[in-house]
């Protein structure tokens, strides 16, 4: 049963459960999903802007969760921006704190981003679902998985110019209290940090693309740490006032979202060429299957974005992409291959 917080029971500790399609529970019709992006977030990535990229695509969980007086809602960050899930009183803070942090990147960053607001009743009017499940990173830290192709099509319409909440007059700030990227970009240990993004095709049956998924995970979870982008020893802070011992170093690693299900698997990855090269030739087989399409990019850092609320210092978040344009370009790649199989379909 969802709950008003979009909580669903239980919250899973293992990551291969939320895999599983009939764990994953509706959202009301009349919630609604909101989604940010950062606009030609490609060219910032190759200008170097990653930290900027990335703080930008923060921005909306941060900024929400402070308004909203709690982060107990679902949302997921995607890199360059980031898709959540409220009530339907939550209908004007969100657009209220969606002007703002367009308006905060725009002044502040120098970004464009592009935010907007879907009723799940139109979602479903167009055949998608918006499901929900818990994954219990840690015991302070729990992380909505999305599923129902939903949010996909949601990111979609708003790349087309449907949904749009415009930036409007209000000069207001967005509270991002918590929001900090304090750490050095951490090196791969194993070979490469890898973005992968592996999206179900159309018509592919939930249980069919867990399938691939839970093949793509057995290869990851071979490894050392199961691939964790994280090293065992404590990062490098730009803050030198800022104490870390061990233990603490333990719990950002364990709250980090490095592994997360939204509409398809999303990953953060530290790995070996030859485990890279195994899934990647694993995905192939699938996508030539008609069974899914996927993105990959391979690079040299990971990059670390982190949300310690005012209020829940325990809870503190720790959102992971690729240094080298990450899911951005993860996501280019994937889209190259839909627009290959659908001409007029793509994310936009």
């Amino acid at each position: 049963m969802i709950d008003d917080n979009g909580r669903s029971s239980p919250a899973y500790s293992e990551f291969s459960r939320v895999l599983d399609p009939a764990i994953y529970e509706a959202l009301p019709d009349d919630w609604i999903i909101g989604i940010t992006d950062v606009i030609d977030s490609t060219s910032a990535i190759e200008a170097g802007r990653y930290e900027d990229v990335n703080y930008a695509g923060a921005t909306i969980i941060a900024a929400l969760g402070n308004a909203w007086g709690s982060f107990d809602f679902p949302f997921v960050f995607r890199g360059d921006g980031a898709a959540f899930a409220l009530p339907p009183h939550g209908h004007r803070i969100a657009t209220s704190v969606m002007r703002q942090v367009s308006r905060f990147a725009q002044s502040d960053l120098n970004l464009k981003l592009r935010t907007g607001l879907v009723p799940i009743g139109d979602i479903r009017a167009a055949g998608r679902d918006v499901t929900i499940a818990r994954y219990a990173a840690s015991e302070q830290a729990t992380y909505a998985m999305f599923a129902g192709g939903g949010v996909k099509w949601a990111e979609q319409q708003i790349k087309s110019g449907r949904f749009l909440v415009e930036q409007g007059t209000d000069k207001t700030k967005p509270d991002l209290s918590g929001l900090t990227c304090d750490w050095t970009p951490f090196p791969s240990r194993r070979g490469e940090i890898l973005s992968l993004l592996a999206e179900p095709s159309e018509n592919t049956h939930p249980e069919a693309f867990a399938k691939v998924a839970r093949a793509v995970l057995a290869v990851f979870d071979t490894g050392s740490r199961r691939a964790h982008p994280l090293p065992e020893e404590i990062g490098i802070s730009r803050d030198s006032k800022k104490y870390i011992d061990a233990k603490m170093w333990a719990e950002i690693a364990s709250n980090s979202d490095f592994r997360k299900f939204d509409d398809g698997l999303r990953l953060t990855l530290d790995c070996t060429a030859e485990q890279i090269e195994t899934v990647e030739a694993l995905l192939i087989e699938a996508r030539a299957r008609g069974e899914i399409n996927f993105g990959l990019h391979r690079q040299s850092h990971a990059l670390m974005t982190c949300l310690v609320p005012s209020e829940q210092p325990n809870s503190h978040l720790h959102f992971l992409d690729g240094l080298g344009g990450g899911y951005t370009k993860a996501a280019q790649m994937l889209e190259a291959a839909e627009r290959r199989e659908t001409p007029t379909s793509g994310r936009g």
